[in-house]
């Protein structure tokens, strides 16, 4: 039996890379975040599907972050709809090097900041709130 030729067929990619507008401004808050809070090691922003927008610095790998920063949002917004706990705010990962905290920033980008260890994390948590609605505010502005 013969079959005809496969025909490729190319669709639109369904992720696409955030515009660069919003990667310039995005960096622009998570610089002054971390010039507001010295401890604060690191931070990167990116789509609640795990695109990266923005690092300040240069974060490791940053798709690779933004990556399992997704996941992790995914995680903590199913653990509050299970538990009737409201919308997701922060999560809080405390290491033996630090800390991790992720912040919604709006319905479509999630904030995560690296930090040293024996931060302020009251500090932390009041900095990383309002750089996060900064960004959210962003990102509305740029649909």
């Amino acid at each position: 039996m013969r079959f005809p030729p496969l025909t490729v067929v190319r669709l639109p990619s369904l992720r696409r890379r955030p515009p660069v507008e919003l990667h310039d401004e995005v960096l622009k808050e998570m610089v002054l975040l971390r010039e507001r809070t010295p401890d604060i090691s690191g931070s990167v922003a990116c789509t609640v599907d795990g695109l990266a927008v923005a690092c300040d610095p240069t974060v490791g790998d940053g798709e690779r972050t933004a990556a399992l920063t997704a996941a992790l949002l995914a995680m903590s917004r199913r653990m509050l709809s299970m538990s009737g706990r409201g919308d997701l705010e922060e999560t809080l990962i405390s290491g033996t090097a630090g800390f991790a905290a992720f912040y919604a920033a709006g319905p479509t980008i999630v904030l995560t900041v690296l930090a040293q260890p024996g931060t302020n994390l009251g500090l932390l948590r009041l900095e990383g709130r309002k750089t996060a609605a900064a960004v959210a505010a962003i990102a509305a502005r740029m649909r």
